[in-house]
């Protein structure tokens, strides 16, 4: 049984540093020393999908190097604005998955939650920043739809929390939320999907620490990190106290040009990932979504790139490379 939490709040560190993120190309400019000249693309690129970047993870951002792989996940650039063709709104089925609002059934026993269309950080190779998070959040009538499709589907042994970014809730929703999902006596195992531990290390505190292990739930956070420089010694210190929590710890990589296409760098992410006690779980295939194409690799240079990888390192820390196809019954392995 989860214990109640408190739903009186005071303001979280965490979430001071949230409502402090940097959103504008001209402050993001300045702070990172960039050329003057990347403010007025990065406001045409910006129009639909806004930048968002928390200043923690701006830290780790080299000043004055355009091409620093940090930045190029976050810096809206012209080439989002290319339409380019097999690149879509809904690149892996989010739509036709959908049960009812937000409640997302591609695979056997295991259901995804949409929680939120809240996110800590906008990612510009984002598979659903074209969602529609307004229509589709599995919170809009306090879950009960939700648990109760999953209350009348026995066979459902996993959910999995995803948004947006589930961490971006408050403890006492997500604790709530939990406390319902455990009461399920079908439910077996817990998922967050997430990426606040690593760009906002501050997420990790002791109220989130408070619910996720005190579920009977078995209980796995799946960060996402795509470039060992993401991983300073906050975001060590917060992995390291959900791992003492009882939460195993997996990572998710989308497979960028620019940022981490060369064996080399994949492997100085895996090494970094378990020496904080994470295991490389997935190298994704980029989701060929609208306005992303520009961080696409062929699948025959990924292939190459994981061929390479495995020359590098042992096989427990070489990610499965995937690609998520809609309709197909799992992940699709790669090579």
């Amino acid at each position: 049984m989860i214990p109640r939490i408190s739903t009186v709040w005071q303001t979280s560190a965490w979430q001071s540093e949230l409502a402090n993120a940097v959103r504008t190309p001209e402050e993001l400019v300045r702070l990172l020393d960039l050329p003057a000249d990347f403010i007025d693309k990065a406001h045409q690129a910006s129009g639909e999908f806004a930048l968002r970047v928390p200043r923690p993870y701006l830290n780790r951002i080299r000043r004055g190097d355009p091409n620093d792989p940090l930045l190029l996940q976050v810096l809206p650039v012209m080439a989002e604005l290319i339409d380019s063709p097999g690149f879509r709104k809904d690149p892996v089925g989010d739509t036709s998955a959908s049960k009812m609002p937000g409640v997302l059934q591609k695979y056997f026993g295991r259901v995804l939650l949409v929680t939120t269309g809240a996110c800590a950080v906008h990612c510009r190779y984002c598979f659903r920043r074209h969602f529609p998070y307004s229509e589709a959040n599995a919170a809009s009538d306090d879950w009960k739809n939700a648990i109760e499709y999953i209350r009348s589907t026995p066979s459902i042994r996993e959910v999995i929390l995803s948004g947006g970014d589930p961490l971006s809730l408050a403890d006492h929703k997500l604790a709530r939320l939990v406390e319902q999902l455990a009461a399920l006596p079908h439910v077996k195992y817990l998922r967050v999907h997430t990426r606040l531990p690593v760009v906002l290390p501050q997420r990790v505190d002791d109220r989130l620490l408070a619910w996720i292990s005190s579920t009977r739930l078995k209980s796995t956070v799946v960060i996402h990190t795509n470039h060992a420089n993401e991983i300073d010694e906050d975001v060590v210190a917060a992995l390291s106290r959900l791992k003492k929590a009882g939460v195993e710890l997996l990572n998710q990589t989308v497979l960028l040009r620019g940022v981490n296409d060369s064996a080399e760098s994949l492997a100085q992410l895996s090494e970094a990932l378990f020496d904080a006690g994470v295991f490389p779980y997935y190298l994704h295939l980029l989701d060929p979504v609208q306005g992303a194409a520009h961080f696409d690799i062929p699948e025959d240079e990924a292939v190459a790139i994981v061929a390479a990888l495995r020359c590098q390192l042992p096989g427990f820390l070489v990610p499965q490379l995937v690609r998520e196809i809609e309709g197909e019954a799992h992940k699709i392995p790669i090579g």
